[in-house]
């Protein structure tokens, strides 16, 4: 059992949206497809080749090589594989590249060309009536993503039980699929999401991203699928 890897911002033509590890280098190299500079200049062509056709890779290729030996892991999907991996809190050896290829999925189809601004719609409402306002969620996240402590992760979640988002954090490579919430957009706080276009200055890079590169049309899209779990009363989340 094998898994591909796939990048989902409208980056690749449809035909190519899952990708089998070993293309990632040859799709990189290919002048014809707008792939490698989709992001700029908030995202850099040698960003994205270096963090989506190395780093994401190599959780690819890892993550088949482990499950070739493990036929007990066979047939799960990807969340089902990060959760089972994840073992209550006592990790598989597979969890830590199952967990970075999902969240590294998640992220690229968190971000879109011509991103930020704000929601719009129900979804606009539903953050305004958990966080008061979108400027307080906005100011939220951001905060969230400079006070997290080495590498990982922040998340834009709907809590299952709570029935309401939250802006939450993780480590290394743990998502928030094992707590059982329902993640709705995703910033990669390690620093090789970052340092090669803004060296330092994560918050530039965490501003960017908020006001430049984050997908609220495919937010709004997993808030509509998330509402077949969660019922959140009014306002429902028109699917777009």
């Amino acid at each position: 059992m094998g898994w591909s890897s796939s990048c989902c911002c409208n980056l690749f033509p449809t035909s190519s949206h899952i990708l089998g590890a070993r293309d990632l280098s040859k799709l990189l190299k290919n002048p014809k497809l707008p792939l490698r500079d989709a992001l700029e200049p908030y995202m850099s062509q040698r960003t994205l080749e270096m963090h989506w056709g190395e780093h994401h890779r190599l959780y690819v290729e890892g993550l088949n090589k482990q499950l070739e030996k493990n036929d007990i892991l066979y047939g799960h999907t990807m969340d089902e594989l990060v959760k089972v991996t994840y073992n209550n809190g006592n990790p598989l050896p597979e969890f830590n590249n199952a967990a970075q290829v999902w969240n590294h999925d998640f992220f690229w189809e968190s971000m879109q060309p011509g991103g930020g601004n704000m929601p719009i719609m129900g979804l606009l409402q539903q953050i305004e009536k958990d966080f008061a306002s979108f400027n307080n969620f906005k100011e939220k996240f951001i905060e969230a993503a400079l006070t997290l402590f080495g590498s990982g992760w922040v998340w834009l979640v709907l809590k299952r039980s709570e029935k309401r988002l939250e802006v939450v954090r993780t480590s290394n490579a743990v998502s928030p699929l094992v707590w059982d919430d329902i993640p709705i957009i995703s910033l990669d706080m390690w620093e090789h999401a970052y340092y090669l276009d803004y060296k330092n200055d994560k918050g530039r890079y965490v501003n960017v991203f908020m006001n430049h590169l984050v997908s609220w049309n495919a937010a709004m899209g997993r808030m509509a699928r998330a509402q077949a779990f969660v019922n959140l009363g009014e306002p429902k989340i028109p699917i777009a």
